[in-house]
């Protein structure tokens, strides 16, 4: 099975999208007076100034003198232009060497809506600088950081840099800020911009440039108020756009076999192709793999190339065949959807394929769940995927749509995120920068208000916020982790109920991509049996500190560790690549621990006292994730409202055939099949003990609610203070740890 072989490498794919067939040589300049890079006095060498001439090919070049001259004299610069013009390598670069001038020299930082964008731009825009990745430009994702003391270029995600806003609210120690692909209006970016006009305020000198798509320059310049300067780059050729006759049906497999008809066309030119969801791109990649044997050889290679937008590749690399790839044509085929449009960057691009619909969630604040929607995208965005052909004279877009579902059925730009998304973390968030004095924050689209009042309210019952409103000193707390704020919430009560190790674990495995992947047809039965020997009987959470701690113990190969997880991974079906990223999690977990001198408690996993207290510390921040069994046959009815779903096929539970009555969930949405994620069973009796009896007196009338409070009714009266509500087993507490007031009244309504 070639197709389930895993590469150890990070970013898998980066080689393939630079254009190139790394055969070139590198030649030094050899002459008297050789000019020297500005940024570490080091002589350029001839690949310089081969990049320079492609720079120079790109079509916001001729606007540099422009920019560098507005941003002398504006403190807000909007460059409002087409798809891969150019604008996310060149502009950061331009604000270095404005940088270079200024006494004393600051930083530039860049902020992208896509991790893996951060890391693709910092790689390329420190080649076209000739300098040290970690060194002059770097770079910082989430759990994963490259850049020094010397790092004058930093390209980072909008989230990392609204974290940096925490300990640092003026980012006094960057003299540009650039926000990167505004226009795909992520929580994150619009929360920067409010933020960000308070920092120009308190900072005359401080520059803010805003790259974004053309529909949204004219917002950009009201919202500002101080009417900013917009730059206009147009791409060099409009596309030519070919629209279907029939109506829209469900367009993936008229999409891979039009992809075939181009490739046996024999028009050369990459691809790209523009598909409804995640799951349609690993699909589409394995369906390409297993096609490839049958296509003819004389045609060239078909080389699919999955860009996922929220997630790590989870499929595997192809190691290309060097000596056979230099003889015959490779065309590359890259699969992504409608938000995975900035990992696109590859000069060859001459045909998309344009599916016309996106998956997108939309949360829905009074079920606490994401609705997984199939929507038709909007007119900007099919304009966005016509202007990545910019640059090609005889570029062909195909839409699988005809020409008046864009007038009729297309929305003029997608809803802002801050609409459609769970607020909680943002709420959190500015709850944080009202204490570094924030008080306010702008937005070019408002919070949807039931979002913001039920994030108001889950806080509160997480204890994160205090009497007055103000976050508590635990929520200050919670507000240093990377993590959603009822993860946070579990974390911290890990070190009362000590089993932090176990729960650092827990933390790391869901907050990285699944590690469970769809076996190929066939081999279904072999994965379950592979999964069922990691199960642990006390549900899905143990099982991920099974899976983790088997992982590891693979990885343990003093000879080659990298190549005992590939193997290991590759027989257990599971993903190294969310593997690795849930390692890389746990230890910045355990390092932001060390850093605020929590406690960390030695491991202790499969004792009867230490899975108690690992439940007890997930009920402390997910009471409100909870359901039951209604009839015996796993239709689980949420205790907060009357949806009804059933257990993930990867849930432990479904391999070893066994149903929960009550169960604990990680993750719950709703879509064509309802299922609850990541699930564990808990006895009422627990859930009794440690839910707020304000948050239960809250929930709607239900049988689940009778019968929960029978089992109160039976347990003592609830005790005045948090002490006295302790159990018999938890009275040995850790004195670490100290209770907060807002703990206490967290019990107390």
């Amino acid at each position: 099975m070639e197709f389930l072989t895993f590469s150890p490498e990070h970013h898998c794919f980066s080689e393939l999208l630079d254009g190139s067939d790394g055969d070139e040589e590198e030649i030094l300049v050899c002459g008297e007076d050789l000019e020297l890079n500005p940024f570490d006095g080091l002589p350029y060498s001839s690949r310089y100034y081969r990049l320079m001439k492609e720079r120079e090919e790109l079509p916001i070049w001729p606007e540099k003198c422009t920019f560098m001259e507005t941003l002398l004299h504006h403190q807000i610069v909007i460059v409002s232009g087409d798809a891969k013009t150019g604008k996310s390598s060149q502009v950061p670069q331009w604000c270095a060497e404005h940088c270079l001038a200024l006494q004393p020299r600051g930083a530039v930082v860049c902020t992208q809506v896509l991790p893996r964008a951060a890391v693709a731009l910092a790689l390329r825009v420190a080649d076209q600088m000739e300098l040290g990745v970690g060194h002059e430009v770097g770079y910082c994702v989430p759990f994963e950081s490259c850049c020094g003391p010397d790092t004058i270029l930093r390209y980072c995600t909008d989230e990392m840099l609204q974290r940096e806003m925490m300990s640092t609210p003026l980012l006094s120690c960057y003299s540009v800020i650039i926000l990167d692909d505004v226009h795909h209006r992520t929580v994150a970016t619009d929360a920067l911009l409010g933020l960000l006009k308070g920092v120009l305020a308190a900072r005359a000198e401080l520059r803010l440039v805003l790259l974004t798509a053309p529909h949204m320059g004219s917002a950009l310049q009201g919202f500002c108020g101080c009417e900013p300067p917009v730059l206009r780059v147009r791409g060099r050729h409009r596309a030519q756009a070919v629209f279907s006759c029939s109506p829209l049906g469900d367009p993936f497999l008229p999409a891979l076999r039009l992809l075939l008809e181009i490739h046996h066309a024999r028009e050369k030119g990459d691809i790209v192709v523009f598909l409804a969801s995640e799951q349609e791109i690993e699909k589409a990649y394995q369906m390409i793999r297993q096609e490839q044997p049958h296509l003819n050889p004389d045609l060239g290679e078909l080389i699919p190339i999955p860009l996922y937008p929220t997630k790590q590749d989870l499929t595997p690399k192809l190691i290309p065949n060097k000596q056979k790839c230099c003889k015959k044509y490779r065309r590359k085929v890259l699969l992504t959807t409608s938000s995975g449009e900035p990992l696109i960057w590859t000069k060859n691009v001459t045909f998309v394929i344009d599916v016309g619909v996106e998956t997108r969630k939309v949360y829905n604040p009074r079920i606490r769940a994401d609705s997984v929607l199939t929507q038709p995208i909007s007119q900007s965005q099919a304009e966005v995927h016509k202007q990545i052909l910019g640059m090609s004279p005889s570029g062909k877009i195909f839409c699988l749509y005809p020409e008046e579902f864009t007038h009729r059925e297309m929305k003029a730009e997608i809803p802002a995120k801050v609409q459609e998304s769970n607020l909680t973390s943002l709420v959190l968030f500015l709850k944080r920068m009202d204490i570094a004095g924030f008080a306010h924050c702008d937005f070019i689209s408002s919070p949807a208000p039931e979002s913001l009042m039920q994030a108001l309210e889950d806080l509160d019952y997480l204890a994160a916020l205090d009497n007055d409103g103000n976050l508590s000193e635990f929520g200050i707390i919670m507000s240093e982790f990377p993590l959603d704020p009822q993860l946070s919430k579990s974390l911290l009560a890990s070190c009362e109920f000590e089993c932090v190790d176990e729960m650092l674990t827990i933390a790391a495995m869901v907050t990285a991509p699944s590690c469970f992947l769809h076996a190929p047809p066939g081999t279904e039965e072999i994965a379950r049996s592979r999964w069922r020997r990691l199960c642990h009987p006390a549900g899905d959470h143990c099982t991920l500190i099974n899976v983790f701690s088997a992982f590891r113990a693979a990885s343990a190969s003093p000879t080659q560790p990298e190549l005992s997880r590939e193997q290991w991974c590759c027989e257990y079906f599971l993903s190294c690549s969310a593997l690795s990223m849930a390692e890389m999690i746990r230890a910045e977990l355990v390092e932001i621990m060390k850093r605020i001198e929590l406690p960390i408690s030695e491991p202790d996993f499969g004792s009867e006292a230490n899975l108690l207290s690992i439940k007890k510390a997930l009920l402390s921040g997910y009471f409100m994730h909870i359901a039951r069994d209604v009839d015996g046959s796993g239709n689980y009815l949420m205790l907060t409202h009357k949806q009804v779903a059933q257990l993930h096929p990867f849930s432990s539970y479904c391999n070893t055939r066994r149903i929960p009555e009550w169960v604990l969930f990680h993750e719950f949405s709703i879509s064509e099949g309802n299922s609850i994620r990541v699930v564990s069973e808990i006895s009422p009796h627990l859930f009794a003990e440690l839910v707020p009896q304000y948050y239960f007196s809250n929930l709607p009338p239900s049988e689940s609610k009778e019968i929960l409070q029978e089992v109160i009714n039976h347990l003592a009266p609830v005790p005045a203070t948090k002490e006295e509500q302790k159990t018999a087993s938890d009275s040995k507490e850790n004195e670490e740890f100290p209770q907060t007031p807002t703990e206490q009244r967290c019990v107390l309504q």
